[in-house]
């Protein structure tokens, strides 16, 4: 089976605000999905964190490498397309490209044998998982009453981040965390995450440690980009001082980017995004390195039904996955799928188990997103 065209779909009209100082609009063109076409005609489905005309660009870029090349075989035909292209931009958007094609090629793969992807990519550990409902920080009162709307549809974990948190002053991001604990409650997980991928981010390891103290005051569940994503010397001081757990990584792409962060102990837990970094073979071999170093991994996942479904099946076939991440509300998650994700009486989610992904994109949906 080979493969045949990949076809790129265009995002617009849903896009949600990610918290960047000049925020997003819905048209806004910042996710797509490629989809892989063989010659046999079975398909599979991507996502691509990056706007459709850099994925189109890439699409093609790549074109001499995926043409005619088995539409079956995932991790080698991604590692080609990724070595073929090492001086064009080494880890930037052709690899977010190369993400998308991989996971797409993963969907087929399963389509073909019948089987879920988490079954290829190793087995079960697990067939369901606590999402955690991911929001931004707001102010006070706008920030509980979103906090409890999203606890009465039954989210047990929930993720607050970027601005207003960490853009004035250390009073008012205590606030804003009490605000939150009160609202949630003793009984559901919160998380933070500071934002500090964000443009000339202002704070340092002095700032992150003092902060990291007052999180755990209101029993956090872990500091997300409490510093500049280079930084990794800031990182190892942080989270050998810290009181809660220290993430990070989203940002990163290729697996030997990954190294020095889990090698050197910068993190506790590794947060790649299989859209970004490589798809779900860089994915995988992040997390079992992280596990083989004993540090916890959890997907980020600011992106798309499609994404949120690999990163279901990403966190079935590792031995330790305590979350999945869920953006809401977000059009791209709710609508682009038939059957859209619905959480269970606990809270979590089960992994689907069907051949694939395990999930039918809405082609009406696409048509209207697709501007």
């Amino acid at each position: 089976m080979k493969i045949r065209d990949i076809v790129v779909h265009r995002l617009l009209g849903g896009t949600v605000d990610g918290g960047w100082p000049e925020g997003h609009e819905p048209e806004d063109d910042l996710h797509a999905l490629v989809e892989v076409v063989s010659d046999e005609g079975l398909t599979g489905i991507g996502s691509v964190f990056t706007n459709s005309a850099l994925v189109e660009a890439g699409v093609g870029t790549l074109r001499q490498h995926w043409e005619g090349e088995s539409a079956i075989e995932p991790e080698r035909v991604s590692e080609k397309l990724r070595q073929s292209v090492f001086w064009q931009g080494r880890g930037g958007t052709l690899e977010h490209v190369i993400s998308g094609i991989d996971i797409a090629l993963w969907d087929l793969l399963g389509k073909a044998c019948g089987q879920p992807v988490a079954r290829l990519l190793g087995g079960y550990y697990r067939h369901r998982i606590k999402p955690y409902a991911s929001i931004l920080f707001d102010e006070p009162g706008p920030l509980a009453d979103n906090i409890r709307s999203i606890a009465s549809r039954g989210f047990r974990a929930i993720k607050l981040g970027w601005r207003p948190f960490g853009r004035r002053d250390s009073a008012f991001d205590e606030l804003l965390v009490k605000t939150a604990r009160e609202a949630a409650g003793p009984e559901i997980d919160l998380l933070v995450d500071a934002g500090g991928s964000e443009q000339f981010w202002p704070h340092g390891y002095k700032w992150a440690k003092r902060t990291a103290e007052m999180l755990a005051n209101y029993q956090i569940g872990w500091f997300e980009e409490a510093l500049p994503p280079d930084d990794i010397e800031g990182f190892i001081r942080l989270r050998n001082v810290s009181p809660i757990p220290i993430t990070g990584g989203e940002v990163l792409t290729r697996r030997q980017s990954f190294q020095p962060w889990i090698e050197r102990g910068a993190l506790d837990i590794v947060q790649p995004d299989a859209t970004k970094c490589g798809g779900l073979t860089e994915a995988r071999r992040i997390a079992w390195m992280a596990y083989d170093h004993n540090i916890q991994f959890v997907s980020h996942g600011w992106n798309t039904a499609i994404g949120l479904a690999a990163d279901l099946h990403l966190a079935a076939a590792i031995p330790v996955a305590k979350y999945v991440e869920y953006l809401t509300p977000a059009p791209y998650i709710d609508e682009i799928i038939t059957r859209p994700f619905q959480l269970d009486a606990e809270g979590f989610l089960a992994i689907p188990e069907t051949p694939g992904l395990g999930v039918e994109l809405n082609r009406e949906a696409l048509r209207r997103f697709a501007g």
